[in-house]
C-alpha cells in the first residue's frame, strides 16, 4: 500500500518514523513518501521535504513567511495529486495539515489525523474540519477522545508514542557518555532550547544566565539534529557543552533540566528528570495567543494531562533570572525534587502501556 506522511517538526519526525516502522511490520509491501526529517528518512522511502523548511514559530514569523508556506502547500497538493497514494496520514502540524486534508478527500484519497491538533486549547471551530474531511482521528492524550465526542467526532485513543520510543531505549552508562562526549565530572544540568532557530537563539541567552549560581554543575545544550553544529559554538566554553542528536542520552545522564514548552517537556517527564519548563515569545505573538487560548491553564503537556502543577512553568516576564536560578534549586534537591518524581510516575499511569504506534498502524490498515 502507498502511504503519503506529512510531519512538520521535530516531534513529528520521531512519531512519524515509529509509525513508519510499525506499518512496516504489519504490511511488507508498504511504500512511504513522506514530509518529515532524518529519522523518518532512516526508515526508508522518498523524503520529499525536510521539516526544517517548514517550520517557522509565533504569528510574526508566519506572516512573514507566508508567500514561503502557501508555496509549499501548492507543492504538497500538486505532489499527492501526481503520486496518488491509498492513504493520507497527517502527523498534528494543524494549519498546514488541515488545507491537504480537505484537498486530498477530495480527490477520493482516505485521511488519517494521527495525533491530534490542540484544539481544545484554541481554534475549537477547525473540529467542523476535521469531522468533513479526516476519516479517522487518532489521538494520544487521554482527554482528547472525550473532546471529540463532545463534538460527535469518532476517535480513538492509541497511547502516547513517546512510550514506545522510550520503552526501546537501551541501558546508560553515565560515566560513559561524559568520556564520549568530552564533558567533566560535575553533575549535569541539560538544556533544551528548542528546534528552531528563532527559539534557541532567544532561550539560550536566558537559560544560561544562571551559570554563576550553578557552578558545581556543567550545562550541556542538546542541538536540534535541524540545527548546523556551528549555529551553537558562540555558546560553548569551559562549563557549557553542546552534544547533537543524542537527547534522550543527555537527559538520562543529567540531574535536571530547564525545557523549552514543547514534546520536549512531556520527553523529559517520562525520561524521569525534573525541569523547569520555559517560555517567551514575541510581545505580538503572546498577546494574541493569550486572547486565542481558552480553558487551558497550562502550557506543558506534563500539566495539562494530569490536570494540575507538576513542573513550574516560567512564561514572558516570569521567565527571568531570579526565577529560573529559584525553581532548579527546588529539583535539584530536596522535597519538591521528590514530589515532581512522584508525579512522573502518576503520570506514566495516566498515559497507559506502550504501543501507540501498532494500535495506530492496526487503525490505518483497517481504513
Amino acid at each position: 500500500m502507498k502511504y503519503y506522511i506529512i510531519a512538520g517538526e521535530a516531534s513529528g519526525d520521531l512519531h512519524g518514523s515509529n509509525l513508519m516502522k510499525a506499518l512496516k511490520h504489519k504490511d511488507p509491501n508498504a511504500e512511504f513518501r513522506f514530509w518529515g526529517g532524518d529519522l523518518m528518512k532512516a526508515q526508508g522511502g522518498t523524503l520529499v521535504k525536510h521539516y526544517r523548511d517548514l517550520a517557522f514559530m509565533g504569528f510574526l514569523e508566519v506572516v512573514m513567511n507566508l508567500r514561503t508556506i502557501l508555496n509549499n502547500i501548492k507543492f504538497c497538493k500538486e505532489d499527492i495529486q501526481k503520486n496518488r497514494p491509498n492513504v493520507l496520514i497527517l502527523v498534528d502540524y494543524p494549519g498546514f495539515n488541515l488545507r491537504i486534508a480537505r484537498f486530498a478527500k477530495e480527490l477520493g484519497i482516505k485521511v488519517v489525523y494521527y495525533i491530534s491538533p490542540q484544539l481544545w486549547a484554541w481554534k475549537e471551530g477547525r473540529v467542523e474540519i476535521i469531522k468533513k474531511y479526516v476519516d479517522e482521528m487518532m489521538v494520544i492524550l487521554p482527554f482528547e477522545e472525550d473532546f471529540y465526542r463532545k463534538h460527535g467526532v469518532h476517535s480513538h485513543f492509541v497511547g502516547h508514542p513517546l512510550l514506545d520510543a522510550i520503552s526501546d531505549l537501551q541501558e546508560i552508562s553515565v560515566e560513559k557518555f561524559k568520556s564520549e562526549n568530552g564533558l567533566n565530572e560535575k553533575e549535569i544540568i541539560a538544556l533544551l532550547p528548542g528546534s528552531r532557530e528563532q527559539e534557541v537563539e532567544k532561550m539560550l541567552e536566558m537559560m544560561l544566565s544562571v551559570r554563576p549560581q550553578f557552578q558545581n554543575y556543567q550545562f550541556v545544550i542538546a542541538g536540534a539534529p535541524s540545527l548546523p553544529k556551528e549555529f551553537y559554538q558562540k555558546y560553548v566554553d569551559d562549563n557549557v557543552h553542546f552534544v547533537s542528536n543524542k537527547t534522550y542520552d543527555l537527559l538520562r545522564c543529567s540531574k535536571a533540566a530547564l525545557v523549552t514548552s514543547g514534546t520536549a517537556t512531556l520527553e523529559t517527564a517520562l525520561l524521569n528528570i525534573p525541569e523547569v519548563v520555559c517560555y517567551r515569545g514575541s510581545k505580538i505573538s503572546y498577546a494574541i495567543a493569550k486572547r486565542l487560548v481558552k480553558n487551558i491553564n497550562y502550557i506543558s503537556l506534563v500539566n495539562l494531562i494530569m490536570d494540575r502543577e507538576v513542573v513550574k512553568e516560567l512564561i514572558q516576564n516570569d521567565l527571568n533570572t531570579k526565577n529560573l536560578v529559584t525553581e532548579l534549586n527546588k529539583i535539584l534537591t530536596g522535597e519538591k525534587r521528590e514530589q515532581v518524581l512522584n508525579d512522573y510516575h502518576l503520570l506514566r499511569e495516566k498515559l497507559g502501556g506502550k504501543g501507540a504506534s501498532e494500535h495506530a498502524a492496526e487503525v490505518i490498515l483497517k481504513v
